[in-house]
């Protein structure tokens, strides 16, 4: 039986889940195996994954922030990292790399990392060839969270911190959003897969997202609203709005396509996604790095 999440519950393989929504552990490929296989080195680093305590023989994710408004907020969400979904991809008890020279190579870590790690290999100049990396959750844009401001800061001091590092010459940073919470427009997107769900109908009104079928996968009606998305690199094409209809999944297609990985499979939208190409002149060059400041935005240089 085939079968899709909808909601946001935790990651069945993490000891810093929460039960209260359900838990969940996915089967399959991801992109990390895809990785792997060709010996590409990847990692997933975000903001709190790294455990204040052992408890137990447990990791406790218990570090906090205060956002712009005053609000404490903790640093670690679960279900904002994918690959604590997958057995083959998860490091349930947040366990550090064995060395730095590890982080992005198969070892106890397993390619899942503290935003700090990723600092420190940037300032290293050994970033790994593919780079996710997820805010702290007051950092995140959230709305019943974070806020533009908080999320700013950190979008600014990420770029800044690539563009003034070795890594900058050979580098595209793609920034993405999640499609919720209201920071987006209004204009409703093309529905590309149907699906007879009631809890999905509500996109756009009951039995108005078509039938998947007797092989589909339920509950994949989409595409959502339309969301920003962004490419910063040496290579990217200066003053240039692309009018080309891409998802987030554009970004999955555009890592297989770079290092020939092959697509997932089974369904995934990697294999409709349009791609990025048109926001790149890889032949000639041209952008070039213009840090911000983290408050107003105005470029410092």
């Amino acid at each position: 039986m085939k079968s899709t999440v909808i909601g946001d519950p935790d990651p069945q393989l993490d000891d810093c889940s929460s039960s209260d929504g359900g838990l969940v552990a996915m089967s399959g490929r991801n992109v990390g195996d895809l990785l792997n296989a060709k010996d590409i080195a990847w990692g997933w680093f975000q903001g709190g994954f790294r455990p204040t305590e052992i408890k137990d023989g447990k990791a406790v994710c218990g570090a906090k922030s205060t956002n712009l408004a005053g609000s404490v907020v903790a640093d670690y969400s679960p279900h904002h990292e994918p690959f604590q979904y997958y057995p083959q991809t998860t490091n349930p008890h947040h366990l550090p790399p064995s060395s730095p020279d590890m982080i992005g190579r198969t070892d106890q870590a397993n390619h899942q990392y503290d935003l700090g790690d990723f600092f420190e290999v940037l300032g290293g100049g050994r970033l790994p060839a593919v780079s996710f990396v997820k805010a702290k959750k007051y950092q995140d844009g959230h709305a019943g969270y974070s806020n533009p401001i908080d999320e700013q800061a950190f979008l600014v001091a990420l770029v800044n911190a690539v563009e003034t590092s070795p890594a900058w010459k050979d580098t595209a940073i793609v920034v993405a959003y999640d499609d919720s919470d209201g920071w987006y427009d209004h204009v409703m997107p093309p529905i590309l897969k149907g699906s007879a769900v009631a809890e999905i109908d509500a996109l756009n009104g009951p039995g108005r997202c078509g039938n998947i079928g007797l092989t589909g996968y339920p509950g994949r009606c989409g595409y959502g609203a339309r969301l920003p998305l962004l490419v910063i690199s040496p290579y990217a094409r200066v003053n240039f709005v692309d009018h080309a209809l891409t998802d987030q999944t554009s970004i999955l297609r555009f890592v297989e396509d770079n290092w020939s990985l092959g697509r997932l499979g089974d369904q995934s939208y990697d294999e409709l996604a349009g791609p990025l190409d048109a926001m790149f002149d890889f032949e000639h060059p041209t952008a070039h790095a213009i840090t911000l400041d983290a408050k107003t935005g105005e470029m410092t240089r």
